[in-house]
């Protein structure tokens, strides 16, 4: 890639390891409200259907509160177990506290923001929670190499919608055509970058057919191949 000066990565299963630290979140919260579930049975229900309920979110189908809500009631609904509100509601604010709590991140993940940060301008942009994001952010001790962090909710809509991407532009100074997006989900992250004329690369840890044209990493060291 030529003619770089910013790069922006997405965070959650991009730098920061979702599904691990939130595998350590429910632990926590379960013991914390004891709660005796089979741990591994709830978490291959509860995968789906919040990959299910984040799609719908990015899309405007659910509110924030819906999601927060919804992916633990199904989840619930689908292992037969029968919950009251009071208790989903105690989870779900629970659930977000302690997640920032575990901030283990993607192999490599240091090595690469040392090495990027000497020749580039790094920022992100995420979809998650504002009160989350930031706090996952300054835990994992990853903060100091960013120069701007646009979240959804301060942006007001969720990537792939261009008024994201156009505000983290606006908010570190960048252009469009200097900058590449680096980031997990192919629809938010690659193709909401693509259209508004950023170069991108898939951090294809999931393993997903993905279109040929595209840069496709599976290891973010990969990432030095092309930077």
């Amino acid at each position: 890639m030529k003619n770089i000066k910013d790069v922006f990565f997405d965070l959650d299963h991009t730098l920061w390891d979702f599904d691990r630290n939130s595998a350590l979140a429910f632990k926590a919260i379960f013991k914390l409200n004891d709660i005796a579930i089979d741990f591994d049975e709830f978490l291959k229900v509860y995968s789906p259907i919040n990959f299910k309920y984040w799609k719908w979110y990015r899309e405007d189908r659910v509110t924030k509160a819906q999601l927060r809500y919804g992916r633990f009631k199904k989840t619930f609904d689908a292992l037969g177990i029968s919950v009251t509100d009071d208790v989903i509601d105690t989870l779900s604010d629970d659930y977000i506290t302690h997640l920032p709590n575990h901030n283990h991140l993607f192999e490599n993940t240091i090595a690469v923001l040392e090495y990027l940060s000497k020749k580039y301008r790094l920022n992100i942009i995420t979809n998650g929670f504002e009160e989350v994001q930031i706090k996952k952010l300054v835990n994992s001790r990853i903060d100091h190499f960013f120069k701007a962090v646009i979240t959804s909710e301060a942006a007001g809509v969720k990537k792939p919608h261009p008024k994201i991407f156009e505000l983290a532009l606006k908010e570190s100074g960048a252009s469009a055509s200097h900058s590449v997006m680096i980031g997990d989900t192919y629809e938010a992250d690659i193709v909401g970058a693509e259209n508004i004329g950023m170069q991108t690369i898939c951090f294809n840890y999931h393993n997903l057919v993905l279109p040929e044209a595209n840069i496709v990493i599976r290891d973010l060291a990969q990432i030095k191949n092309y930077l």
